[in-house]
């Protein structure tokens, strides 16, 4: 299982500040095969400084979820730390 690319993310407006939401398409590699699954997910900052990502996965996919969460995790962090999310 790879996480391909995140595409047609799209952030969602709320008034809170230190919170941010976000929708877009996971593009993931299961068995040699890409499957497009619609994702909304959250970056939150906590008072402590730690960032908390929360994902919801649409559609449902004939595979277990929690690697697919970490992975998405993953992916999601690496985005936010290199500017690649939009504003």
């Amino acid at each position: 299982m790879n996480i391909l690319k995140i595409k047609n993310i799209v952030r969602k407006d709320v008034p809170i500040y230190y919170r941010r939401l976000y929708s877009g398409v996971a593009v993931i590699e299961i068995l040699n095969k890409s499957h497009d699954v619609h994702v909304d997910f959250s970056i939150e900052h906590k008072p402590t400084g730690q960032k908390e990502i929360l994902i919801t996965v649409i559609d449902g996919i004939d595979y277990p979820l929690v690697p697919v969460n970490a992975a998405l995790k993953k992916t999601i962090d690496e985005l936010d730390s290199s500017g690649g999310l939009p504003d």
